[in-house]
């Protein structure tokens, strides 16, 4: 006999390849138009940004950030250059779960909110482009 939904005595947190599935299931109910875009850029999962982001972004506490695009963004980019890192979204499952567990928000729209803000840097959009995007989302 399975618990009742409610019943959260038996249940986990996400572990990372729940969280890439999650990822990859709100990536997969992005508008076609926007994902069409993306081609070649990778979606890591990672408990927390290492040392190094948060250097780089002078953050106070590993639970500041919740996602980070690296690379070159397309307005930015000329091509694919010999030696250049592909573009890639960090997704951190930590924060992001930290930031769910106190909020009204499901986890699957949280996960989308932020992968579509570092995608968004990818595009150069603005935050009512990704506002958008994300209402067009399934």
């Amino acid at each position: 006999m399975r618990p009742p939904p409610w019943d959260w005595t038996s249940r986990a947190a996400p572990s990372l390849h729940d969280f890439e599935a999650l990822a990859d299931a709100a990536f997969r109910g992005l508008p076609e138009h926007f994902r069409l875009g993306c081609e070649g850029l990778i979606i890591r999962v990672q408990d927390f940004p290492d040392e190094e982001i948060l250097d780089e972004f002078d953050a106070s506490s590993e639970f500041e950030l919740l996602g980070l695009f690296r690379g070159l963004g397309l307005a930015q980019s000329q091509g694919v250059q010999t030696g250049q890192f592909p573009n890639m979204v960090y997704l951190f499952r930590r924060p992001i779960l930290d930031v769910w567990a106190e909020g009204e928000e499901t986890l699957g729209d949280l996960i989308r909110h932020v992968l579509v803000h570092e995608i968004g840097h990818h595009f150069g959009l603005s935050d009512a482009d990704m506002e958008r995007i994300e209402r067009e989302a399934e």
